[in-house]
Formats: C-alpha cells, structure tokens, sequence
C-alpha cells in the first residue's frame, strides 16, 4: 500500500533518514583494512542508540544484527562476522533507524584500502545510476521510468541489474509500497504522487546479474562470485520533485571527497 506524507511527516522522517546518514559517516572513518565487521555493527549500534534512536533492521524479521554488511561479492543482506577486512575488498553497508516512528534506511559500497580500478569504475556507475533513478522520481512519471533510468546507464557498461531484490515505499514501516526494482520500461508501472517517499537502491553486479542465497538464510551473492555494489538513499517527493532526505555528505566529510551530486536534489 502506498501511503502519502504530510509535510510534517516528511519532516520526521528526514530526521530518521539523518541517523543513518551520520551513522554511515561515523563508520567511514573506521573502515579500513584489519577492522572486523562485527566491530563496526557494534559501534553502529551504539551510535544510533545516542541519537534517540532505534536500529532499524536488529530483531526485524528476526535479522540478528544491526547492520547488513556485505563485501566483495555479496549483493546485500551479509551477516556481520570477525573476518577482518582486507585491502582491496569493498564492502556494502546498508543500515537503518526507526525514531520518532519513522524509519530511516539507506547504503553505501565503501573501498577498504587500495582498491583495483575496475572496481572502482563500478562503483561509480552504480551511484550514478543512483542519481539517475532519482531525477526520475517526480509527479507524472512512474516507476518504471526510474527502473529505466538504472538499467540502461548500468547495461551500457556491461554489468548486471539484480532483479530479485528491489527498492520500496518508506515509512512507519520499513517496507511500503510502492516496489522499487532497478530495471523495467519507461512508462510503466505505478504513477507517483506528491508525498510519496521511497527508498532507491541499485544493485549492481560487476559480471552476471543472477543471484544465489547462502544457508544463513540471509546473504546474497552473485552466482559468478564476482563484485557487487549497493547504493541507496530515501527520497521524497516535495513541490513535485525529488528531494532527498538523507545524505553521503557525511561519509565524504570523513573521507575528504569534494562531491555536488546531491545538490540539485536539496531544497532551496
């Protein structure tokens, strides 16, 4: 079910979307070669509860963590473990928040260490495509005109558009409509509205597009074990065009990136 927000909600859910913002910056300083993923979960975990919130994924369909935290070739949905991280690796951080009854969800690939450039170049398509997907979201188009948007920019460099896993409607709960996936036909689909929010998030395979799940029940990989990449921010739909309601500016603060991506989608 698509639910529309108010002003005011959109408002409340911009500060829960923030809570992963700022938790996704104060792990990007910590991300490097030797660090564990379950020692990040931690900190994560405590970084969301001192901001008045609550993680959003912990305990959700019994996932036993706070982060998904997924390398290499994992696509999404990795379980943290005391594997240290290795230079070279990439790893997927998708994190949620619920606070003040709203959830915030989004993600990001960061590099640990020196990564190889073919990596790299993936995951700077995948985050256009990112944008790409974003400028589409507006009243009278649909959303297949975002899914469009994605596959075509991410085909064009030959890699593959999970199909399985898809972007959502975002609110009270972490899951809404309407489905989000990142390929399809332009013009197709449900038509989007003023008020609407979701969450946007490609997942991009350096190789095939097809998946397989490990018997944790959770962890998806490519089936070719090659590299995947995952960017994911929340959007909504203000004065009928994309706003976002979270941000990769803290994570590039840390980093010492210089980056205007998100300043068209910013309100004046």
């Amino acid at each position: 079910m698509i639910k529309i927000k108010t002003p005011e909600q959109i408002a409340l859910m911009r500060e829960s979307a923030l809570v992963v913002s700022k938790t996704l910056g104060m792990l990007a300083a910590e991300i490097k070669p030797g660090v564990t993923a379950l020692y990040l979960d931690k900190l994560a975990e405590e970084f969301i509860r001192e901001q008045g919130a609550e993680p959003g994924f912990l305990g959700m369909y019994d996932f036993p963590n706070t982060l998904n935290m997924s390398p290499n070739a994992q696509v999404v949905h990795g379980i943290p473990n005391k594997e240290p991280l290795k230079d070279g690796d990439i790893i997927s951080v998708d994190c949620g928040s619920l606070k003040n009854g709203y959830y915030g969800d989004h993600a990001y690939t960061f590099e640990v260490g020196e990564v190889a450039e073919e990596t790299k170049k993936l995951l700077r398509v995948a985050k256009e495509s990112l944008y790409l997907g974003i400028r589409q979201f507006r009243v009278g188009n649909r959303v297949g005109d975002v899914a469009y948007a994605i596959q075509d920019h991410c085909e064009s460099h030959g890699y593959g558009v999970v199909r399985e896993l898809v972007g959502h409607g975002l609110g009270t709960k972490l899951h809404e409509g309407p489905e989000m996936p990142n390929y399809g036909k332009r013009g197709r689909g449900k038509k989007f509205a003023e008020g609407m929010v979701v969450a946007i998030e490609p997942m991009i395979n350096m190789g095939t597009r097809r998946i397989k799940q490990l018997k944790d029940g959770w962890t998806i990989l490519t089936a070719d074990g090659k590299p995947s990449a995952h960017f994911e921010h929340d959007v909504a739909i203000v004065n009928g065009k994309p706003e976002l309601l979270s941000t990769f500016q803290y994570i590039y603060d840390a980093l010492g990136i210089q980056s205007d991506e998100e300043d068209e989608f910013r309100s004046s």
